[in-house]
């Protein structure tokens, strides 16, 4: 089946301004597939339909009259419910806020409305963005479109659902240990987490904390470009915001893959990875290797990164949720009561050393890109597993220590600052999507995605690389 939802946002974009759609039409279109299919889903769990269908109707209004309309003018945005929302439910996956209703727009909320984005709603997530399964004691677990008894990844679990199934043909994220990338590589749709600053943060309660950005999710890279564009901003109230990079805002550019030096690594040189996956990427790389100026089987030094992400992961826990485990325990899930409990565990001494840890591995990375333009590793280190079991707890016979290990591909990376972009290629020995990083340092944001962008469109030609779609009849038959 093909519907207007099932058009990419840029040409959705074009489309309205040549006024052969209308914002109303598309809003309608979104509405439908939502209804039809997210019963077996699960991922847009606060519906913005009534004030969505008035915006669509005063965006109709514009292009009629002659306006000017912004880069996301009458397209319709899924939330990540982790976004302060004004007049619109947000729980951040908690009890505790399950009844919240903020009175304004957080920025990135604010800047998406301004460039005439609708908010359709808000889309699932884990609890406080704690955990990669999107499921909380609010609205219950978000199935993966392409088997919904499997988990979505998290915490943008919800986002990168409604953009699998076409609900919606933008929807943002937030990344710290992967939050963004993971559930794109788990659905099959693009998600780019940004350089810190990109997209600024102004309510981050630690704000000299870099680790954690938001970012965009889109059915292809131009699309997450799209809403990266309009996402965008300077602001000071983020420390790590500087002026906006211009060239964010232009449509991207052609980029030739055969100038470029690729470093190739399947497992970062220090990230469990399940054997069958480590194959598959073999496979996925040696298919289009040859299209690069050289590519070399190489790892980006990131030693110690297991304990200095445990650490600095502890001290933004314990601040952002050391008061709501002492006086909320009842309403927290395990999470978020296990990242604070480990927190507070670490010394003075150990805190001190993992920032200057950090420091090392990140200049280390900066290093790397001396001789090499791009690093591609895969995005995830296993196939999908069941959402009723809360994470991965073993690899390769190998024992999990933490419930985050499993998700050492992304949280590696994310101690290094990088610019990186999930983006699928094909399905893994499973029949479930399978995901690649785009990788590049600090501030090469697009960069990033011009090479994304340039192998994305190699990869459409061949049916065994390409974005798998998932089975929407099965998924509206199998609704509640």
């Amino acid at each position: 089946m093909s519907e207007l939802c099932d058009q990419t946002a840029v040409d959705l974009r074009r489309m309205i301004g040549t006024k052969d759609i209308s914002p109303v039409e598309l809003v309608e279109s979104c509405i439908a597939r939502t209804e039809a299919v997210d019963g077996a889903v699960n991922a847009m769990v606060t519906p913005a339909y009534e004030r969505a269908r008035d915006e669509a109707k005063l965006a109709e209004k514009a292009v009629l009259d002659g306006d000017e309309l912004g880069l996301l003018h009458g397209l319709p945005v899924g939330i990540k419910d982790l976004e302060a929302t004004g007049d619109i439910r947000t729980t951040y996956g908690s009890l505790i806020y399950e009844d919240n209703i903020p009175e304004h727009d957080q920025l990135s909320v604010a800047n998406v409305r301004d460039e005439g984005g609708i908010v359709l709603g808000k889309t699932n997530t884990p609890e406080f963005g704690a955990g990669a399964n999107t499921k909380n004691r609010v609205f219950g677990a978000t199935g993966n479109p392409f088997n919904p008894d499997l988990s979505c990844a998290g915490s943008s679990g919800g986002s990168a659902v409604a953009l699998a199934c076409s609900m919606v043909p933008l929807a943002s994220g937030s990344d710290f240990g992967g939050s963004l990338r993971t559930p794109a590589g788990f659905c099959g749709i693009v998600g780019f987490r940004p350089s810190p600053g990109v997209v600024p943060v102004e309510s981050r309660v630690v704000s000299l904390s870099p680790l954690a950005v938001n970012g965009a999710m889109g059915r292809n890279v131009a699309d997450a470009a799209l809403l990266l564009a309009a996402q965008t901003d300077s602001d000071i109230r983020d420390p790590y915001s500087s002026a906006i990079d211009l060239d964010l805002l232009e449509p991207l550019g052609q980029i030739d893959l055969s100038s470029l030096n690729v470093a190739i690594s399947a497992d970062l040189g220090c990230a469990p990875v399940d054997n069958d996956i480590r194959r598959a990427f073999t496979d996925k790389t040696n298919a289009f290797r040859h299209v690069f100026g050289h590519a070399d089987d190489r790892d980006p030094d990131l030693s110690n990164v297991h304990e200095v992400f445990e650490i600095l992961r502890g001290v933004n826990f314990v601040a952002a949720h050391g008061d709501r485990v002492k006086n909320h325990r009842d309403l927290l899930g395990p999470n978020v009561i296990d990242n604070v409990t480990r927190g507070l565990e670490y010394s003075l001494e150990d805190v001190a050393w993992a920032h200057v840890e950090q420091s090392h591995l990140y200049r280390r990375f900066l290093t790397f890109f001396d001789d090499v333009d791009i690093l591609i590793c895969p995005t995830a280190a296993v196939s999908p597993y069941p959402h009723e079991q809360l994470t991965v707890t073993e690899i390769n016979g190998e024992e999990m220590p933490t419930y985050m290990r499993w998700l050492a591909l992304s949280y590696g990376l994310t101690m290094a600052l990088p610019a990186s972009c999930s983006l699928p290629v094909g399905v893994d020995h499973k029949g479930m999507p399978f995901g690649l990083q785009i990788v590049g340092p600090n501030g090469s944001d697009r960069f990033v995605l011009e090479v994304a962008h340039a192998l994305e469109g190699y990869l459409a030609e061949n049916a065994d690389l390409a974005r798998p779609v998932p089975d929407l009849a099965a998924l509206m038959k199998g609704g509640k």
